[in-house]
């Protein structure tokens, strides 16, 4: 057998690989309660490098697709804030209705969509002109925000309806409504369009929405040793690019469900801080961040091995969590 030696340059250059990601992004938590942004760092072991104030009871949030601004939902204050992802500084607001909750992008960055609990509307907005384009009427209190990929079709989910409106961007009408169970939180769909995934808080389930024929194909529930039925209530959902395994927040569960999206099966329940809520990949999809409301932090989460490998403390009650793109 023969032993290939390294050189001394090379050992000292392999020694000294950076244990940082292979590309720098920031991580931007909004915080309920504390009514500001954490921003961490992934050059930095995804410390916080700065908390700024945004406004009252911030909620949903979003980077847009070129990374420039982010976008926060001041859900008290009934307004929606732009700031510039680099410098932090505020830029712009832009209008909404009534307690805005959550925020999508069309995938192009043109166009904004939000939900707003409090007059049962969704809001569109033209971010060119700052503009508001159109208030669309859907079920009482919309909470969840989603858009397909190729930007045509909007989801809305009402948590007393009990629906998932399916809204045409172009005629801003609502071509669909699929019902539910209880309290939907959250809409996503698959990478590839085919599918929408929408999450139930007291249901306790994630219904899965064939996008072509608007109809539930498959039910999934959840159950944990140890853990009341009640406790486990399904929010944020994220779905990795290439369809293989979705990511469920199941709320005062503690705990993060991964399913197999071919079996539509749970394969593991990760635990993570108190009342994760929200859930957001890194541009690579190498990690998984959440917000726990609770335990007033985040918990990152490795996605190959599907392990929560660190914990960093935020602002008081972080609710939602965005990451800029590559």
């Amino acid at each position: 057998m023969v032993l290939k030696r390294l050189s001394l340059a090379a050992l000292a250059a392999a020694l000294m690989l950076p244990a940082s990601p292979a590309f720098a992004y920031k991580i931007f938590v909004s915080n309920e309660k504390g009514n500001d942004v954490t921003v961490l760092d992934s050059e930095k072991e995804f410390s916080v490098i700065d908390t700024f104030k945004v406004g009252q009871r911030p909620r949903g949030i979003a980077v847009s697709p070129d990374g420039a601004s982010l976008y926060v939902c001041t859900s008290d204050d009934d307004i929606i804030k732009e700031f510039d992802t680099k410098t932090h500084a505020f830029k712009r607001t832009l209008p909404s209705g009534p307690d805005p909750e959550l925020l999508t992008l069309s995938p192009n960055g043109d166009q904004l969509y939000a939900a707003n609990e409090d007059d049962n509307l969704v809001t569109v907005i033209d971010l060119k002109t700052g503009g508001r384009l159109a208030e669309i009427p859907v079920g009482v209190e919309p909470e969840g925000m989603g858009v397909s990929p190729d930007g045509q079709t909007i989801v809305n989910t009402s948590e007393t309806t009990n629906m998932a409106h399916f809204i045409d961007r172009d005629s801003q009408q609502i071509t669909a409504n699929v019902l539910v169970d209880s309290r939907p939180r959250f809409a996503q769909y698959k990478k590839d369009g085919s599918e929408i995934w929408v999450s139930a808080e007291i249901g306790g389930t994630v219904s899965v929405i064939d996008a072509a024929t608007k109809e539930i194909t498959h039910k999934i529930s959840f159950e944990i040793p140890g853990i009341r039925s009640e406790a486990i209530q399904p929010v944020g959902i994220r779905i990795t690019d290439d369809g293989k395994k979705a990511y469920v927040a199941l709320g005062p569960a503690n705990r993060v469900a991964v399913v197999d999206t071919a079996t539509y099966e749970v394969e593991d329940y990760l635990l993570v801080g108190q009342r994760v809520w929200q859930l957001a990949f890194s541009p690579d999809q190498k990690y998984l961040f959440t917000t726990n409301g609770l335990s007033n932090d985040i918990s990152i989460i490795d996605v190959e091995d599907d392990e929560v490998i660190k914990s960093v403390q935020v602002g008081q009650q972080p609710w939602g969590v965005a990451v800029t793109p590559k």
